[in-house]
C-alpha cells in the first residue's frame, strides 16, 4: 500500500515552478489529445498558443477575455487568502451585469449632458450589485454558520434565472423581434475603446488600476495583514484581536464587487445589451486563474492572460479545425488537475506502507 506522507521542508523553488510544470504537462497531454483526435499537433498548439498573440486584433479579443478574468480572480484571491470560499463568482458578474444594465437603460436625454461622464455611474452600479450578491452570502455565513460554498454556488443559479426572466419578459426589447435581448445600450453608457477599429476598451486601465491596488492592500496595509492572518492562522488571529465577522465581510464585499464591475464591463463594453448570454463562465474559470496565479495579483494577470489564450484558442480550433468548442473545458481542467498533482507531490511523497507486499 502506498500513502503520503508530508515532506519535512517542501522545495520553495519548485513550489514557484509549480504552474510552468502544470502547463508544460497540459501542453503534452493536449499533443497526445490532438494526435488522438487525428489532428496535427503542432497546429492545433499553434492555434490555442501563437494565434492569440500574433496581431493587434489578436490581442484586442485577449483583452476582453482577459479583464474579467482578472477582476474576478483578484477578488477571489482575497477570499481564499482569508479562508472565504467564495464559489459563486459567476452569479455575482451576472447580477453586477444586470445592476450595469440596469443604470445604462435610464439614460436618455436627460443624461445627454454627461456624455462618455454615463460610464462610471454604470461601473459603480455593476460593482454595487455585485457586492448586495456577496452579501448574502456574508451575511448567512455571518448570522447563520451557512456554508458559503454551497451558498454562493446556489446563488450563481438563482442570477442566471433572474437574468432569464428580465430579458425574456420586463427588459426585452419591444423592437427586438421577439429576442430574449434588451434595448442597445446608449453609446454614451459605453465602456471606451482604447484604439480606433479594435474592440480594447478602458477595462485594460481599469483591471491594471485593480491589480496594483489589490497588491497595495494585501501586502502593504493593516487590513490586508489581518485578513491574511485570519486565514492562514484563526488562532493567531484571535489573539491579536483581528475580528472574524469583519473578515468574512470584507473579503467577500471585495470579491463580489470586483465580480460586479467584471460583469458590468462586460454588459457595458462588448455586449451593448443584457442577453442570456451574459454568463460566460468567467467566475468558475476565475477559481482556476488565483490558483495558478498563487493567489498574487501579478501571477494572476499571467495566468488570466493564458486562460484567455485557451478561450481563443478553443473557439478557432472549432473553426479552423472542426473540433468541438469544449476543448476549452480541457484545457482548463487539464491546467488545473496538473497544477493540483504538482502541488501535491510538492508538499508530499509517496511511501510504501510498513507491512506491504515487496
Amino acid at each position: 500500500m502506498w500513502r503520503l506522507e508530508a515532506r519535512p521542508q517542501p522545495s520553495r523553488a519548485l513550489s514557484y515552478a509549480s504552474p510552468l510544470i502544470a502547463l508544460a504537462i497540459t501542453v503534452l497531454i493536449g499533443v497526445v489529445l490532438f494526435a488522438a483526435l487525428g489532428k496535427d499537433p503542432l497546429r492545433g498548439l499553434q492555434v490555442f498558443f501563437v494565434e492569440p498573440l500574433k496581431s493587434a486584433y489578436a490581442l484586442s479579443e485577449l483583452s476582453i477575455k482577459a479583464v474579467p478574468l482578472v477582476l474576478i480572480a483578484l477578488g477571489l484571491a482575497v477570499c481564499f487568502r482569508a479562508n472565504v470560499w467564495n464559489i459563486g463568482a459567476e452569479g455575482q458578474f451576472v447580477v453586477g451585469a444586470l445592476a450595469a444594465g440596469w443604470m445604462a437603460m435610464q439614460a436618455g436625454p436627460a443624461t445627454a449632458w454627461l456624455g462618455h461622464g454615463m460610464v462610471a455611474p454604470v461601473l459603480v452600479a455593476g460593482a454595487v450589485g455585485g457586492m448586495a450578491w456577496a452579501a448574502i452570502v456574508a451575511l448567512l455565513r455571518d448570522r447563520f454558520s451557512a456554508n458559503e460554498i454551497l451558498v454562493s454556488l446556489m446563488l450563481v443559479y438563482v442570477a442566471d434565472l433572474l437574468l432569464a426572466w428580465l430579458v425574456y419578459g420586463p427588459w426585452k426589447d419591444p423592437a427586438g423581434y421577439n429576442f430574449p435581448q434588451t434595448i442597445t445600450f446608449d453609446a454614451t453608457t459605453r465602456v471606451p475603446r482604447l484604439v480606433q477599429g479594435l474592440r480594447m476598451n478602458a477595462g485594460v486601465v481599469v483591471a491594471v488600476v485593480a491589480v496594483a491596488a489589490l497588491w497595495l492592500f494585501m501586502f502593504r496595509t493593516y487590513r490586508g495583514f489581518a485578513l491574511q492572518v485570519g486565514g492562514q492562522a484563526p488562532a493567531a488571529a484571535r489573539y491579536a484581536g483581528f475580528s472574524s465577522r469583519r473578515a468574512v465581510w470584507t473579503a467577500l464585499l471585495l470579491s463580489g464587487g470586483l465580480a460586479g464591475l467584471a460583469g458590468g464591463l462586460e454588459a457595458a463594453g462588448p455586449l451593448g445589451q443584457l442577453t442570456p448570454y451574459v454568463p460566460a463562465g468567467y467566475g468558475f474559470a476565475a477559481i482556476i486563474v488565483a490558483f495558478v496565479g498563487r493567489l498574487h495579483p501579478v501571477g494572476i494577470v499571467l495566468s488570466a492572460v493564458l486562460m484567455s489564450m485557451f478561450y481563443i484558442g478553443g473557439e478557432l480550433a472549432q473553426s479552423r479545425l472542426g473540433l468541438p468548442k469544449a476543448l476549452t473545458g480541457v484545457f482548463q481542467g487539464l491546467l488545473l488537475f496538473a497544477l493540483l498533482a504538482c502541488d501535491t507531490l510538492i508538499h508530499y511523497r509517496l511511501v510504501r506502507s510498513k507491512g506491504a507486499r515487496a
